[in-house]
């Protein structure tokens, strides 16, 4: 069983910059696939970034690129995500997730194993 809690959430101002950590329990956390998702109200949950195990790689979704950095620390059972140049679209509900079966980095809500509770994240303009 693997627990997921994120923190950092909070209200900015476009262009501004915040850190999202997500802390996991368990022994099973550097060998899973971490990502980061949002989501809005009405639309389906939406991947962000995620970050593979050894070696640990990152992958963005294309809006995000250049803006956002994921990363992780094993030794902390913790995954980071640090959003810089923030825009009201931005604006979300940000999910941490952890895939326990995969190698690579999938993009689909489903092929993860386990979810925080969710963090908000808003821009205003």
């Amino acid at each position: 069983q693997v627990q997921l809690v994120e923190s950092g959430g909070g209200l900015v101002q476009a262009g501004d910059s915040l850190r999202l950590s997500c802390a996991a329990s368990g022994r099973t956390f550097s060998r899973s696939t971490m990502a980061w998702f949002r989501q809005v109200p009405g639309k389906e949950r939406e991947f962000v970034a995620g970050v593979s195990t050894i070696p640990s790689r990152p992958y963005y979704e294309d809006s995000v690129k250049g803006r956002f950095i994921i990363s992780r620390d094993n030794n902390k059972n913790t995954v980071y995500l640090q959003m810089n140049s923030l825009k009201p679209e931005d604006t979300a509900v940000y999910y941490c997730a952890a895939d326990l079966r995969s190698w690579g980095i999938s993009t689909i809500v489903r092929e993860y194993d386990y979810w925080g509770q969710g963090t908000q994240v808003t821009v205003s303009s």
